[in-house]
């Protein structure tokens, strides 16, 4: 587990990472552990790159495969629309949510 990650959605602080090839800004929302034991983290993109081409959204990461991972000063205020607790991504364990 890391604990960064959970202290970040717990003071609901910003992360920047590298994702596949590029830079992103997210809010964290939802860390846990799917059926196949990946680490997963369920946070809203505000900014960065993305294979998708889009750059704002909902997105899933697996922990293994974040780089850089920094927790930023800059906090949001409350849960993004759409977020859900209990996400069903994560199956077998959720370490921490808003």
């Amino acid at each position: 587990m890391n604990q960064r990650i959970c202290n970040a959605i717990l003071h609901r602080n910003v992360l920047r990472l590298v994702y596949d090839w590029g830079n992103r800004i997210v809010e964290p929302h939802c860390y846990g552990i799917n059926d196949k034991d990946h680490e997963l983290l369920r946070a809203y993109q505000t900014s960065g790159d993305s294979k998708s081409n889009e750059s704002v959204g909902w997105k899933i990461f697996r922990v293994d495969e974040l780089n850089q991972l920094t927790v930023l000063d800059q906090g949001f205020a409350s849960p993004r629309l759409g977020y859900r607790r209990g996400d069903p991504a994560m199956t077998k364990q959720i370490y921490c949510e808003l």
